[in-house]
Parts: C-alpha cells; sequence; structure tokens
C-alpha cells in the first residue's frame, strides 16, 4: 500500500521547471504526440449556439466570456499532438433529444476541423494520429461522453463510431437504463446485460471502452467483459482523492491486467480533498438553483455567478498535485498504464499551474524532475494510448473475422 502522505509532501511545492528541461520535453513532444483524453471544447460551442464564429480558435480565447482556455496558439505551445475532443449532451434530456444533441456535437468537431484545416484533421485510427502528427497538425478525435447519447440503441452506436466517434464513456453522472453512474443511487450494480452487448459492440467495432463517470461495479463489469484494452478519459486515483469519480486501487490493478490506460484528470474536485470539498459545495448550492430558476437561464447564471465570487475555489489543487496522481498511477498499475486527460473546458476554476492548453510541458518535466527517463515521458503522453488504440483495432479486426 502506498501512503497518500508520501506524495502529499512531493507536491507541496513545485519548482519552476528550468529552460533546458523545457526544450527537452519540446523535443520529446516532436518524436511522439501528446494525446489528451478529453477536452470539452465543442461544448463551448454549444453554449454559443453552436455559432463556429462565436469562438476565434485561431486567436487568444482567453478574454472570453464564459472563459475558453483552448485556441490553436495555446494548443501549440503546449505540444499537443492529437485530442480526443468530448461531443457531451446531458444526461437529461435523455432519448432521442439526446441523440439529436450528440449528432450536432459529432458535426461541431467535424466544422470545427474544416474551418482550420492548418492546424486540425480528424483521426479515425492509431496511425491517422501518427500521420497527421507527422505532419505537423492535431489529429482530432471525437469521444462520447455518455451512454445515454445511444438511446438503449446498438445502431445508434454504430451509427456514431461511423461519423467517427472512437470512444464512449458508459454513463455520465447519471445512471442510464444499462449501466450505472458515480454520484448517482445505483440501480443495476455494474451492467445489465444489454450494457454487455454494449461493450460487446463497442468492443467489435473498435471503439474504446471508457470508465470514466461509472461506479466502481461498472468499472470492474467492464472490465470482466471487455476483450479489448479500456481506457479512463478523464479521472484521477481515489487513494489521492475520495471521488466516486476516481479509480480505486484494485481497479487499477485490472486496468493493468486488462492492458488499459488510466488518463489522469487536472479537475481540482478530482485532485486534492480541498479541491473535492469546494466543488461538493458549489454542486450543492447549483442543486438549490436548479429548484428556483430554470438551468442555464440568465438568472441562475446570475445567481452562480454571485456565489462564485463569495466562494471562489483558488489554490485547492497544483500542478504538483496532477504530478502525485501519475506518480501513483505509474506504482499500482505501471508505466504502461498511465496517460493525460485534461478534461479543459470543461469545468470550472484551476488547477495552479495547470490553467490551460500551454502548460502541458510544464507538467512533463516536473515530471522529468522526479525522475522520469525520457522513454517514460514518451510512453504517459501517447505512446500508451497509441498502443491501446492498436490493441483495440486489433481484437475489432479479430473479432469482425471471426463472424
Amino acid at each position: 500500500m502506498i501512503t497518500t502522505s508520501a506524495f502529499a509532501a512531493e507536491s507541496a511545492t513545485v519548482p519552476k521547471p528550468d529552460a533546458a528541461t523545457l526544450a527537452e520535453v519540446r523535443q520529446l513532444l516532436r518524436e511522439v504526440p501528446l494525446i489528451d483524453g478529453h477536452n470539452d471544447l465543442p461544448w463551448q460551442y454549444r453554449k454559443r449556439g453552436n455559432d463556429l464564429s462565436a469562438i476565434d480558435l485561431a486567436h487568444d480565447t482567453s478574454k472570453l466570456i464564459p472563459l475558453v482556455v483552448t485556441d490553436i496558439p495555446r494548443l501549440r505551445l503546449g505540444g499537443v499532438g492529437a485530442q480526443f475532443w468530448s461531443v457531451f449532451v446531458p444526461p437529461i434530456p435523455s432519448g432521442p433529444p439526446a441523440v439529436q444533441a450528440v449528432l450536432e456535437q459529432i458535426d461541431v468537431v467535424h466544422q470545427m476541423v474544416a474551418h482550420y484545416p492548418d492546424a486540425f484533421e480528424l483521426a479515425l485510427s492509431a496511425a491517422d494520429i501518427e500521420r497527421i502528427h507527422r505532419e505537423g497538425k492535431i489529429a482530432s478525435l471525437i469521444g462520447m461522453e455518455g451512454g445515454h447519447s445511444i438511446d438503449n440503441s446498438l445502431a445508434v452506436l454504430r451509427m456514431t463510431y461511423a461519423l467517427g466517434a472512437r470512444y464512449m464513456t458508459l454513463t455520465h453522472t447519471k445512471n442510464t437504463d444499462w449501466a450505472d453512474a458515480a454520484g448517482d443511487r445505483p440501480k443495476h450494480h455494474g451492467l445489465t446485460p444489454f450494457g454487455e452487448d454494449v461493450v460487446r459492440e463497442m468492443n467489435r467495432l473498435g471503439m474504446l471502452v471508457d470508465l470514466s463517470h461509472v461506479t466502481d461495479e461498472t468499472m470492474r463489469a467492464a472490465l470482466k467483459v471487455s476483450q479489448a484494452p479500456v481506457i479512463f478519459s478523464h479521472s484521477s486515483v481515489r487513494a489521492l482523492c475520495d471521488s466516486p469519480r476516481n479509480v480505486p486501487d484494485d481497479v487499477l490493478a485490472a486496468t493493468a491486467r486488462n492492458g488499459g490506460v488510466v488518463m489522469v484528470c487536472f479537475l481540482p474536485g478530482y485532485l486534492t480533498e480541498r479541491g473535492r470539498v469546494a466543488m461538493a459545495a458549489s454542486d450543492a448550492e447549483k442543486a438549490r438553483l436548479h429548484k428556483l430558476y430554470p438551468d442555464n437561464s440568465p438568472r441562475f447564471k446570475k445567481e452562480m455567478a454571485a456565489w462564485h465570487r463569495k466562494h471562489p475555489a483558488l489554490h485547492v489543487a497544483s500542478l504538483g498535485d496532477v504530478a502525485d496522481h501519475i506518480d501513483y498511477v505509474r506504482k499500482v498499475a505501471g508505466i504502461d498504464h498511465v496517460g493525460i486527460g485534461s478534461d479543459f473546458d470543461g469545468f470550472d476554476g484551476a488547477t495552479d499551474g495547470l490553467e490551460d492548453v500551454s502548460c502541458y510541458p510544464a507538467l512533463l518535466a516536473e515530471l522529468m524532475r522526479r525522475g522520469y527517463t525520457r522513454e517514460e515521458i514518451k510512453q504517459l503522453a501517447g505512446l500508451n494510448l497509441l498502443r491501446v488504440f492498436r490493441e483495440v483495432e486489433k481484437v475489432s479486426a479479430q473479432l469482425k473475422h471471426a463472424l
């Protein structure tokens, strides 16, 4: 058992990376793509009516309200080689409206790629990621966040794959009819028989099974069913932050046996107990206001903004805390099974030192300071995810051949 106190002590002070180490990191990211498992930029477009002109990614977006921490200049500074763009839709309403919404979100990614062809190119395979990175562009992948988006239909699942979706998070914050979500009241205690069929069909298609957002029981059930490696696109570890969204030790070990990868999240509420408590208070106020005002109404937004001004969640998590979670996955599951899944543009607040998409080199430099080798940095930056993706494609080919 690894004690949390050892990790907490390590993250107390993180020295600013020196220029030589940053230069070495940037060289490594020219050799291998840095692959981020989760960025919610498409949701920022949806907040603005899916109007591509509302966010000009060619220029600095940091002055926009609501805040946007992603743009092409900062992605370049961050050395990002591939990005899974999350096509998130809220779990309510479910049913056909959720299907329409996720198709609209997928369309946003297609539009975004078409609008910035010098920077982005749609990637559908591991080979695509490597080729696009070599060509100096950012490989853009689509990840569905929440199984409610398929409305209990394997046909819809297949069609989203045909449109480019390459992973699906089995749930978001609410249970589906076939899988339990972290934070919701358990209903199925894992996966229903149909939920097992969803995982099997994802294996057959070559779609990565994403276990972020699901309960521990659902994690374990999916790991038993899946013939291909799984991912956690944006999760951290339970031992360091007691959030149900994080991964417990036994699941870390099972993910290693499965060959999967845990992509560590930057959201403060999943990194430290201070962050978790601050996020819980914010969520409680949000729930209270939902009872009084329609979600996203001007009054709701005004009251929520006023609450945040009175209760700023400042300095509750740092770059060092993210490094601690990466260290923990490395020690329990192994260096082959850790990656990065920031969740940028999907949460309020910021982790100190990781405020936007330009900051990845600082994180990797901190890991080098802690003793990670060049090859280990390459692995966690992107090679681990590429290995998983290739194995998922291999399993898919075998299953299709067996039919």
